[in-house]
This record gives structure tokens, C-alpha cells and sequence, in this order.
């Protein structure tokens, strides 16, 4: 294993299977579990690998709609609407972005209803001069990542 790469290499291993011990990445590896151990600490404090969560499929817990909000801010307001969209428990992404609108917001909801009760809540926000949802048809992918080149 080229040490140089080990820091890629880990991460990769750890998009493979999160919950992988340290003595089993050190093995794929072919370095100690120390080394494994300490590039780990410093891939966490230096704030490239932020937490370990579990891939939850939404649609398996009844979440069966996923809308794709489009929404124009008013004003200086954008920083601090983002902000309030991101604290909305359905929402799982919340992105200020160029364009014709100011953020892109994702949510998951039960059915139409839980997303037209939310949508109409947004649309009474004074800081929201114009939207456009989209329902999605079909997931072609979601939650996914990719590995670093090793390259």
C-alpha cells in the first residue's frame, strides 16, 4: 500500500462499510491498526469525515413522496431562510444555489398531503417571493458517494 494514498484509501473503506473494524481496514490495507487509527483522527479533527450515519430508505418508513422545492428569496433573507428550510425535520437537503431560484430544498413526506401542508406553511414565509416544487417520479440514485482516486 502506498502510504500516500492511505487517507483515500481509508475513506473509500469506510464508504464500503462504515461500521468496519480498524483491525479489518488495517488488513485491507496492509498497514498497522495504529497507522489505520491515527490517520482516522486526523481525517476526523481536520473535518474531512464528519460522523457515521446509517443510509435510511425513506420509502420503507412510509415516506413516499420526495419533492424538489425551488425557491426564490426575498431580499437579504436567503442566508437565514436556508437556514430555517434546514431545521424542517422532512427536509434532507437544503442548497443555496445560482440559477433562476435562490435554494433547491429536498424533502421526504408521507403522501401529498404532509407535502401540501408544508408547502403552504413555506409559502405564507414573507421571505419567500416565488416557488416551484417538483414530485419526484423515480429515483434513478439517492444517498449515494463516490471514492476517491487513488490515482
Amino acid at each position: 500500500m502506498a502510504y500516500e494514498n492511505i487517507d483515500a484509501e481509508l475513506i473509500n473503506g469506510l464508504l464500503g462499510d462504515g461500521r468496519t473494524s480498524l483491525r479489518s481496514l488495517a488488513e485491507e490495507l496492509d498497514v498497522s491498526v495504529t497507522t489505520i487509527s491515527n490517520h482516522l483522527q486526523d481525517l476526523e479533527e481536520g473535518g474531512v469525515i464528519t460522523g457515521y450515519t446509517p443510509t435510511v430508505d425513506y420509502d420503507e418508513l412510509g415516506y413516499d413522496v420526495t419533492a424538489v422545492l425551488q425557491l426564490k428569496a426575498e431580499g437579504g433573507s436567503l442566508p437565514d431562510l436556508a437556514e430555517r428550510l434546514g431545521a424542517q425535520d422532512q427536509m434532507i437537503s437544503v442548497y443555496e444555489v445560482t440559477g433562476d431560484y435562490d435554494i433547491i430544498a429536498i424533502g421526504k413526506f408521507h403522501d401529498t398531503d404532509h407535502m401540501n401542508t408544508l408547502i403552504k406553511e413555506l409559502l405564507g414565509d414573507a421571505d419567500i417571493a416565488e416557488s416551484a416544487t417538483s414530485v419526484v417520479l423515480n429515483a434513478a440514485a439517492e444517498n449515494e458517494q463516490f471514492d476517491l482516486s487513488t490515482d
